[in-house]
């Protein structure tokens, strides 16, 4: 099944769901959007905090095309764009994952309302930049607020924590957590999954799991490298690893609360950390410690 792009007189809006806490963890929320974009990139409507489509889930950063994408309950964002741009359909984003091929990412969710597909959609892969999206298995099961990519295939929570090597035939994970979020570097097979324990840490793709003794409980992470990784903690707190998440250091502070966080690696080889806050984006260039709003801005 493809989402395509439908007219511009479909967009509608309705509220957002507000995020929840629990345990010193911020919950993903199952809302869903209702309208559904045009083929061709759009100029988008800002929110309060300057950043379109509501609540954001995903973020995704690129030194080679300077993009930076927001996935949100109203699809995806081009916020490098100024205004913002819509990329593809409108449909609830609820989790979001690059890859090493800057036209491909996997997401999950809920259909525009109106749109008869199955709810949830399953897992989604766009091999296109966002402009169309196919649907790869477990349509109308799977709602994966989780979502990473790694070199040999895609690692998922929905309630169930999972593995695919294809994104169609899946195995089911035991594991001693829930993870708030899954990331890792798609170049590699090391997965950080964010819980209420500390960052657990697998380097066979999500098959096997330990917590590193004396890590950081973080909300947030994201890997700029294959060793090379940040995470923020539910207070702003920032961290960072060269070890690929074995080891963290305090550096600095976010101050705005938290949505979402990429990270990428300067021309130069730096590691670079962009967040997305209520307050709109930021950015840090010196491993966490200091955060300013991205160029331009």
């Amino acid at each position: 099944m493809k989402i395509l792009p439908l007219s511009p007189a479909a967009r509608r809006v309705r509220p957002l769901a507000v995020p929840l806490f629990a345990t010193g963890l911020l919950l993903a929320v199952t809302g869903c959007s209702s309208a559904t974009a045009p083929t061709e990139p759009t100029p988008a409507a800002s929110t309060s905090n300057g950043l379109p489509g509501g609540h954001v889930h995903g973020l995704s950063a690129s030194t080679d095309s300077g993009e930076i994408l927001l996935a949100t309950h109203e699809g995806l964002f081009d916020v490098s764009k100024d205004p913002a741009r819509k990329i593809g359909p409108e449909f609830d984003m609820m989790g979001f994952a690059a890859t090493n091929d800057a036209n491909v990412f996997y997401a999950s969710g809920h259909p525009a309302a109106g749109d008869p597909a199955p709810n949830p959609v399953g897992l989604l892969r766009s091999s296109d930049g966002g402009e169309s999206w196919e649907t790869l298995s477990r349509e109308g099961e799977s709602d994966f607020h989780a979502l990473a990519s790694t070199a040999s295939g895609i690692v998922a929570f929905d309630g169930t924590l999972r593995t695919s090597a294809d994104g169609i035939t899946w195995t089911s994970v035991e594991a001693p957590f829930a993870p708030f979020t899954l990331v890792a570097a798609p170049t590699s097979n090391t997965v950080l999954a964010t819980t209420e324990s500390g960052p657990y840490r697998s380097t066979d793709s999500g098959k096997s799991w330990s917590l590193p003794d004396g890590a950081p409980v973080i909300q947030y992470a994201a890997f700029a490298s294959q060793q090379d990784a940040f995470g923020i903690s539910p207070d702003g707190v920032v961290h960072f690893s060269d070890d690929a998440g074995s080891t963290w250091a305090r550096a600095g502070r976010v101050d705005a609360q938290v949505e979402a966080i990429a990270a990428t690696t300067s021309p130069a080889g730096k590691p670079l950390l962009h967040v997305a806050t209520t307050e709109g984006l930021l950015v840090s260039t010196d491993t966490g410690a200091t955060f300013t709003p991205p160029a331009g801005d």
